[in-house]
């Protein structure tokens, strides 16, 4: 499947703004992710094994809300990174 990521992520990615990524969930879309790109999973998910509250998963359109959400080979997965700062 398709994963997109936000521009804070690229340098995990070689600077590339979509990579592709198997799994049945996000949470193992992930784990498929930090294998390739190792740093990657720990930006986006906290030591207890939560989405950080800074981030949003959007598969297809739809938002999910845990790593346990799934996803098909055929879906989007879009990751949305708030942005801060002053």
């Amino acid at each position: 499947m398709k994963v997109r990521l936000p521009s804070p992520l690229y340098s995990y990615t070689g600077e590339r703004a979509e990579v592709d990524a198997q799994g049945a969930t996000l949470a193992e879309v992930l784990a498929d992710l930090e294998r390739r790109f190792p740093g990657l999973r720990f930006r986006i998910v906290d030591e207890q094994d939560r989405i950080r509250p800074h981030i949003k998963f959007f598969v297809g359109r739809e938002l999910a809300t845990d790593l346990a959400w799934p996803v098909r080979p055929s879906d989007e997965v879009m990751i949305v990174a708030a942005l801060s700062g002053g």
